[in-house]
C-alpha cells in the first residue's frame, strides 16, 4: 500500500511556493531590466570575458561622446539658421517623444512599464525639477553660443560633486575612495588646462546658469541613484524598475517643462508661428536635435539608476574630461 502510494504521486509535480518562486526566476530573468543585470553579472563574473568589461565601456563612452557632439554641431546649425533660440520649447518636445518612444515600445512588448503612480512621482519629484532646470540652462547655453564659456569649464566638475553628493546622501554603496581621488585629480587638470587656453566672452546670466546647471544636474543623478536604491528594497512584486523610474521622471517633467513654456515670454503660438514648417531642412535637423538629446539623457538616466551616478556624471562629462588632454598633444 505504501509502494502504492508512492507510485502516485508525480514526482515533476511542484507545490505552490516552488511555482512562485520558479515564476518570480522566470520573470526577472526574462525581463529586460533581468537581461542586462544577468549578462553584466556574467561579463563580470566569467574570467574570459571579464577583460571586455573596460572595452564595452570604453565602446559606450566613445558612442555617448559622439552623439553629443554631432547634437551639438547640428544644433548650432539648426538655431542660428533658423532663428529658433527656444529653449524651453526644444526641452519639452524632447521630453514628450521620449514619452511617445517608450510608450511604443511597451505597447510592443519590448519595456515593461507600470502606470504612473502618485508616490513614485512624489519620490522622484526633485531629480525631475532639477533636470528639467538643467537641460532648459543647457540648451539655452547652446542657444546663445557659450560652449567655449564656462558651461564646458565647469563641466569635468560633475563627477566631482556628484561623488560628494553621493557621500552625502550615504549611497550604497559609496564611490570608492581610489575613484574619488582620479576624479578629483582628472576633474582639476581639465579645469586647470581649459582655463589656461583662455574662455571666449561670456555673457552675466552664464555666472549663474553654469553652476546652476553643473549642481542641479548633479543633484537629479545621485536622487536617481537614491530612489533606485531605494526600490531594490522592495519585493519584486511592488518594486518599480529602472524603467519605471525613469518613465515617472519624464512625466513630471513634461508637467514641469509644460509649466515653465506657459509661463516663459516665449509663448507655444509664437514658438510654433515661428518655425520654418514648410521646410524639409527645419523638420530633419529639428527630428536629429530631439532624438539625439533622448539617446544621450536615456544613456545617462539608465547609467545612474543601474549602476553609479559617478558613472552616469562620468559619461556625460567624458568628452570634457578627454579633450583637454589632446590639445596637449
Amino acid at each position: 500500500m505504501k509502494c502504492d502510494v508512492m507510485l502516485r504521486i508525480d514526482p515533476w509535480e511542484k507545490g505552490p511556493a516552488l511555482a512562485q518562486n520558479e515564476r518570480l526566476i522566470g520573470k526577472s530573468a526574462f525581463s529586460p531590466t533581468g537581461c542586462c543585470a544577468s549578462a553584466v553579472k556574467g561579463l563580470s563574473s566569467n574570467h574570459a570575458l571579464k577583460p571586455l568589461v573596460p572595452t564595452l565601456c570604453l565602446v559606450v563612452v566613445v558612442i555617448y561622446g559622439l552623439g553629443d557632439k554631432l547634437r551639438n554641431f547640428v544644433a548650432g546649425i539648426f538655431i542660428p539658421q533658423y532663428h529658433y533660440p527656444y529653449a524651453v520649447a526644444l526641452c519639452f518636445a524632447q521630453v514628450v517623444i521620449s514619452l511617445l518612444v517608450l510608450n511604443l515600445l511597451h505597447v510592443l512588448d519590448l519595456v515593461p512599464l507600470k502606470p504612473y503612480s502618485r508616490p513614485l512621482g512624489e519620490k522622484v519629484l526633485v531629480p525631475s525639477i532639477s533636470c528639467s532646470i538643467q537641460s532648459v540652462l543647457t540648451m539655452w547655453a547652446k542657444d546663445s553660443s557659450s560652449c567655449t564659456g564656462l558651461f564646458p569649464l565647469l563641466m569635468p566638475l560633475l563627477p566631482l560633486l556628484t561623488a560628494a553628493l553621493s557621500y552625502s546622501l550615504k549611497l550604497a554603496p559609496p564611490p570608492s575612495i581610489h575613484i574619488s581621488v582620479l576624479v578629483s585629480f582628472l576633474s582639476g587638470i581639465c579645469v586647470v588646462i581649459t582655463a589656461s587656453r583662455g574662455l571666449s566672452d561670456m555673457e552675466p546670466l552664464e555666472y549663474i546658469y553654469a553652476p546652476a546647471a553643473l549642481i542641479l544636474h548633479s543633484l537629479s543623478l545621485t536622487w536617481l541613484a537614491k530612489v533606485s536604491e531605494a526600490e531594490r528594497h522592495h519585493s519584486p512584486d511592488s518594486k518599480a524598475s529602472i524603467f519605471d523610474i525613469y518613465y515617472t521622471g519624464l512625466v513630471n517633467q513634461s508637467w514641469v517643462l509644460g509649466l515653465l513654456w506657459l509661463l516663459h515670454p516665449h509663448s507655444p503660438w509664437q514658438v510654433l508661428s515661428r518655425g520654418s514648417w514648410h521646410s524639409l531642412l527645419f523638420h530633419g535637423y529639428l527630428l536629429a536635435i530631439l532624438l539625439l538629446g533622448m539617446v544621450l539623457d536615456f544613456l545617462v538616466g539608465i547609467v545612474a539608476l543601474s549602476f553609479s551616478p559617478v558613472a552616469a556624471a562620468t559619461l556625460h562629462s567624458a568628452r570634457e574630461l578627454v579633450q583637454p588632454f589632446f590639445h596637449l598633444v
